[in-house]
């Protein structure tokens, strides 16, 4: 072997024997290693405080009502949890307060009008049978100011997405309410003219549901969410409007029962509109049994579109 070649092995030799003493001495015990872009450097662990995950504060939104000269202002709101459309009680006395001197200023003033407007989130499940959760909260308040004397006819309802509301740690949101005072010009007759319209639509095209007695809750179409809307709307703004429930059945069995059976199905959607904001006093509930069929008894599939409960207008005198 030439010293030449001796001489490159054994700068070889101290480079690898270098390595692993290093690795022995520093880098086996990743504490002591300075190499900053070591893969196994842990540090002093006992050091190291976890920074603790970001909680968003949830949304505080209170009372307020504004028009010209006039406020109104409360520090709380109404309430709801999450995925909810019933008012959550009790009720803040303060709030009450504002709701007393909102009805006192309508009272006075004739022309006005209050706009209830609901949020809802993306994220929350729609449990009512209105288009969404906002328009459902928003129609839980305009029956509570009813119970406080301001009239149906002169509350409007509306629903909005607001994606930027937080809930607290217990899934409660805090007044995902807002409020609008609109003034009517004397002379407008727009809002009858869309009333009547409104009216002959329900008609002509009244709400039918398909579900058997012993079900607990309906599943509705988007379409039937709009008809239960529009049915809700009317009543509200029509004086001596009223609700018409009517349950049919097919020929199966015995006629006397199958009154009883189609009162049963108008009594459990009368119940399903009562706790979807509709005013019981609103409602009537009756049955025709197999009476009146609109398809053939002598088929599964007749007798399927028989078994039938139809929501519309009661005729008035």
């Amino acid at each position: 072997m030439s010293k030449k070649t001796s001489y490159l092995l054994g700068i070889l030799l101290t480079i690898i024997i270098g390595t692993i003493l290093y690795w022995w001495l520093c880098c086996r015990d990743c504490t002591k290693c300075e190499n900053k872009n070591c893969k196994n450097k842990k540090g002093d662990e006992k050091n190291i405080v976890k920074e603790a995950p970001k909680v968003k504060e949830a949304t505080l939104n209170s009372f307020k009502v504004k028009d010209g000269s006039f406020a109104l202002n409360a520090e709380n709101n109404f309430n709801f949890k999450g995925s909810d459309y019933h008012l959550m009680e009790p009720i803040s006395d303060d709030l009450k307060k504002a709701i007393a001197g909102l009805q006192a200023y309508l009272k006075d003033n004739p022309s006005k009008r209050i706009k209830v407007i609901g949020h809802y989130t993306s994220k929350e499940k729609n449990n009512s049978a209105y288009p969404n959760l906002g328009l459902a909260r928003a129609n839980a308040i305009k029956n509570y100011m009813m119970s406080q004397g301001v009239p149906s006819k002169i509350i409007d309802t509306y629903g909005t997405l607001k994606d930027d509301l937080t809930p607290n740690a217990n899934n409660v949101f805090f007044g995902p309410i807002d409020y609008e005072i609109k003034t009517i010009a004397d002379g407008d007759t727009s809002e009858a003219d869309e009333l009547k319209i409104l009216r002959d639509k329900i008609v002509a095209n009244p709400l039918v549901l398909h579900f058997k007695t012993g079900q607990t809750s309906i599943v509705l179409t988007a379409e039937q969410r709009q008809k239960i809307a529009d049915i809700s709307k009317y009543l509200d703004k029509v004086d001596n409007s009223s609700c018409l429930i009517v349950g049919h059945t097919d020929n199966t069995g015995d006629a006397a029962k199958n009154i009883e059976y189609g009162q049963k199905r108008a009594d459990f959607a009368k119940k399903y509109l009562i706790d979807n904001e509709i005013s019981s006093s609103k409602i009537t509930a009756i049955s025709k049994g197999q009476t009146e069929p609109i398809a053939d008894n002598a088929t599964e599939e007749g007798k399927a579109k028989n078994r039938r409960t139809v929501v519309t207008l009661k005729e008035t005198n």
